[in-house]
């Protein structure tokens, strides 16, 4: 049994709550599936918290998303990317975005666990480095609560990191290098995957019209806000009850000054949350500051 195959038996024999740290094309995603795959066979009962919001594995892009791992072809890449339970966080970049992210991530915790997980097993994004990468992982932990750590790190990059959790949190970690199998990918590669992504999403199901006034956001709308400035903004559907059934993109009907919001999801959200991304034609995000938007600091 090489070390990685190690680290899969430790997690998913021993673990109640497993979080998966490593950079870029670190191998973090293969690792924490086999580990579901394992914990499936010997009986446990898994669920899987994606919480990159820029290459996903559950979800769309911009969101973190919670899946029930409940047969083997649940793991399968399709089937995977169907979430039983999403997060909005509206931005593919987590640094700048921290409350949404830490919100979402207790919440689906809590969903999992009321729903039965005994194991839950957590993938994160590729920031480590500097200050950010640091904050970003600081904040994981400390919502999610691991009761293990594994890192995969080239090098001793990951160390920063790992002292901050001993330091903080006194949870147990465990350390292996990348897998030699592991492909690393380009900028260009990993934007084509968040677009493919995207538009996978989007196209998953008919796109459902629906008009929309321009009180049920969250932010508020000033008075006399130019709502042509939110075409094409992604928005976040909520449930009315703190969760989200989905996405969705809005589009300034030039005919009236208004506003339509075009989403798979067929039920009508009862409110709005604006995120930070704006979509292009080709599924492309482009950073949107909101602050800017509504002339507010």
């Amino acid at each position: 049994m090489n070390e990685h195959e190690q680290l899969v038996d430790q997690a998913a024999r021993h673990a109640r709550s497993v979080l998966f740290l490593g950079g870029l094309d670190a191998g973090k995603s293969t690792l924490a599936r086999a580990t579901a795959a394992f914990a499936l066979r010997i009986g446990r009962r898994v669920a899987y918290i994606d919480a990159d919001v820029a290459q996903k594995t559950v979800g769309p892009p911009a969101t973190v998303g919670m899946k029930h791992i409940r047969e083997p072809d649940d793991l399968i890449p399709e089937r995977m990317s169907e979430a039983d339970a999403l997060g909005f966080v509206g931005s593919i970049s987590p640094q700048d975005h921290l409350v949404p992210l830490v919100g979402a991530l207790g919440r689906l915790r809590d969903r999992a666990r009321n729903e039965g997980a005994e194991l839950l097993i957590v993938d994160t994004g590729g920031e480590v480095s500097g200050i950010r990468g640091q904050l970003v992982k600081y904040y994981k932990v400390d919502v999610l609560e691991p009761d293990l750590v594994v890192g995969l790190q080239r090098g001793e990059e990951l160390e920063p990191i790992l002292g901050v959790v001993d330091r903080f949190f006194g949870i147990e970690s465990v350390t292996a290098p990348i897998h030699p199998d592991v492909k690393p990918s380009s900028v260009e590669d990993r934007m084509a995957m968040r677009e493919k992504a995207m538009g996978r999403y989007f196209e998953s199901a008919p796109l459902q019209r629906f008009r929309v006034r321009p009180t049920v956001f969250m932010p508020t709308l000033p008075p006399m806000f130019d709502l042509q400035t939110l075409d094409r903004l992604l928005v976040g559907l909520s449930d009315g009850h703190g969760g989200f059934t989905g996405l969705g993109v809005l589009e300034h009907v030039a005919d009236d000054g208004g506003l339509r919001l075009l989403s798979p999801v067929a039920e009508p959200p009862k409110a709005l949350r604006l995120g930070s991304v704006r979509l292009e034609d080709t599924y492309r995000v482009k950073r949107v500051d909101l602050r800017n938007l509504f002339g507010t600091e």
